[in-house]
């Protein structure tokens, strides 16, 4: 069971202090836990003057469909939305109906964290998690999960949808090669594939590819697009890929209350957001954090990182002395049960596009300190 560290402070630390030095980021809980980039909190602000059309009709929310379609290189069609769990419930309320089955890793947040929200939109779809070692489904895994439902017949539900976290919930990253490999599979089951992409940004920064290559023509349907988490107010969207899917998505989210009246206030923060690459370059910035933090754990002795760092997540297997003392000094992170025989406590820390080499070297200097 996931546990929080501790309970965090009314106000996080990386203000300026009355002397003018910048304070130290002690909070490593989330992405989630940062000020809205500054960028974006400015596009706000410009977008606050006079009036405008309400529900998407917006001259913003028209400029977002087309400079997503640029970004991706393809037609989209373009969803803002507020929340990832959202995001990705509509998604799959798109690719299944409900008696279909949605595939996906045990680790997934859809199967973990978002509290049947998946179930809910597609109105009782069955979700199938497939244990993996790292967060990667593994094409034998899903071959065999698809022929063992579609075997079934009636009985069982049909294999309807592909959801893949990239990244993924353990901060690894899909190669193209395995993201084609496993979306081949899925289309000639005839299954959609969805992606959630609550850090796409930070797997597109892993990668080094376009985001064309890492979606569409790499056999992805549907995207999740989370800005949220890289310095967002409170800003998705869900971007389709095969448009024919776009047919009933406006009346989903109006159904599922999810249409926002002054919708200009998400689509204006994306558009900030994609403006100059922005999106990866706080990317970047997080996952050099994450890799500074990793490289760092590798060195002391105590330390042992089950999983190789790719984006902005860092996973360290500790003596509970060691993570009790980073708790003392005031560090917030998130505990996680230990892999079963693995002795120790498991914790992640998460870098933002905020995060400092500063913050870093004191945590780690935290950690050194401690006997």
């Amino acid at each position: 069971m996931e546990q929080t560290a501790q309970t965090p402070p009314l106000s996080d630390t990386l203000p300026d202090d009355d002397t003018g030095s910048q304070r130290i980021r002690t909070n490593f809980m989330s992405d989630n836990v940062g000020p809205v980039c500054p960028e974006i909190l400015a596009a706000i602000t410009a977008a606050n003057t006079g009036d405008a059309p309400a529900h998407g009709d917006d001259a913003w929310t028209a400029r977002l469909q087309a400079r997503v379609s640029e970004v991706f290189e393809a037609e989209t069609r373009v969803f803002p939305v507020a929340t990832g769990t959202a995001a990705n419930g509509l998604a799959l309320a798109a690719l299944t109906p409900p008696w279909g089955a949605v595939l996906c890793d045990e680790s997934s947040h859809i199967f973990r964290r978002e509290c049947g929200a998946p179930e809910f939109f597609t109105s009782g779809a069955k979700l199938c998690p497939i244990p993996s070692a790292e967060g990667r489904m593994h094409t034998g895994l899903l071959s065999r999960t698809i022929a063992d439902l579609q075997a079934g017949g009636q009985r069982l539900s049909r294999p309807a949808a592909l959801s893949l976290s990239q990244a993924t919930e353990w901060g690894t990253v899909y190669t193209i090669e395995q993201l084609v490999e496993l979306t081949i599979l899925a289309h000639d089951a005839g299954m959609g594939v969805h992606m959630d992409g609550a850090r796409f940004g930070n797997a597109l920064a892993h990668l080094g590819c376009s985001p064309a290559d890492a979606t569409w023509r790499a056999g992805v349907d549907i995207l999740s697009l989370g800005a949220t988490k890289s310095g967002a107010l409170a800003a998705e969207m869900v971007v389709i890929f095969d448009t024919t899917l776009a047919e009933d998505m406006e009346r989903r989210i109006k159904r599922a209350g999810h249409l926002w009246s002054k919708q200009r206030f998400i689509s204006a923060q994306i558009l900030a957001w994609l403006e100059n690459d922005l999106w990866l370059h706080n990317a970047r910035q997080a996952n050099e954090m994450a890799g500074r933090l990793a490289r760092g754990l590798l060195r002391h002795p105590g330390a042992l990182l089950p999983f190789d760092t790719q984006a902005n997540e860092v996973f360290a297997i500790m003596p509970e002395l060691l993570v009790q003392g980073l708790e003392a000094a005031g560090y917030i992170f998130l505990r996680r049960t230990a892999p079963p025989g693995v002795e120790g406590t498991l914790v992640r820390f998460v870098t933002s596009y905020d995060t400092q080499a500063a913050d870093i070297d004191a945590l780690l200097e935290t950690l050194a300190s401690i006997e």
